[in-house]
């Protein structure tokens, strides 16, 4: 488990210490940063499969694939 400093609104705050009891806040406050994260997962994961999915874009890169091989190294320095 591992403890990381976040800054919120004051009203916010006062408002979680009222009603979510001491013991379980942090408990909470994992739960809904867990959905939070599902959620902007699955919207990353549709553009993916959007962009996947756009031959223009598919055709276009293997036009880009011709210059694999034009001589330069991976382990060249510049």
């Amino acid at each position: 488990m591992e403890k990381v400093l976040v800054s919120l609104p004051d009203d916010l705050v006062a408002r979680m210490r009222t009603i979510i009891p001491t013991r379980q806040r942090s408990k909470v406050l994992a739960k809904l940063l867990e959905e939070e994260l599902k959620k902007r997962e699955n919207e990353l994961y549709k553009c993916a499969c959007e962009v996947d999915a756009d031959e223009a874009l598919n055709t276009e890169m293997a036009d880009w694939d011709t210059t694999v091989g034009d001589g330069i190294e991976g382990s060249e320095t510049w």
